[in-house]
């Protein structure tokens, strides 16, 4: 059965790949900005972030903290097989840095770092001055 495609439908098409193209030679465009993907939460002592980074090596990883920011920063190396004809590839590869800003100070000396399956798990407690403290009241009456 030969199927006949919709002129809306190749319309569609070729001005996606159009724009596809376009954009992925336009000069200056940086499309390393989300990647990894992050997940950023907390808790009353802590803050928490995941990342996203399948397929990199542990010396190509690097995470600091400081004040109220922290960085992750790596580079996934492009692996070419000898001989092979490739179809497509959409892994990224080279460079990459996210910072992110928290809403608080964190203890930097106290940041713990795991890797496991590809996820990048950062736990970061918070700086004493940013947790809350209760305070005392003192009734002032006679």
């Amino acid at each position: 059965m030969n199927r006949v495609m919709h002129p809306m439908t190749a319309w569609r098409s070729d001005l996606d790949r159009l724009f596809n193209g376009f954009f992925d030679e336009w000069p200056g465009l940086d499309r390393t900005t989300a990647f990894p993907a992050l997940n950023v939460w907390e808790d009353e002592r802590n803050y928490y972030i995941e990342a996203e980074l399948p397929g990199l090596r542990m010396e190509d990883l690097e995470v600091t903290a400081l004040g109220d920011e922290l960085t992750v920063k790596g580079q996934r190396k492009e692996e070419t097989i000898k001989g092979a004809v490739y179809h497509r590839r959409e892994r990224g590869t080279g460079s990459f840095v996210r910072s992110i800003r928290l809403p608080a100070t964190v203890d930097a000396d106290d940041v713990k770092a795991t890797m496991q399956n590809g996820v990048l798990s950062i736990s970061l407690p918070k700086a004493k001055a940013a947790l809350p403290r209760k305070i005392e009241v003192k009734c002032l009456d006679k």
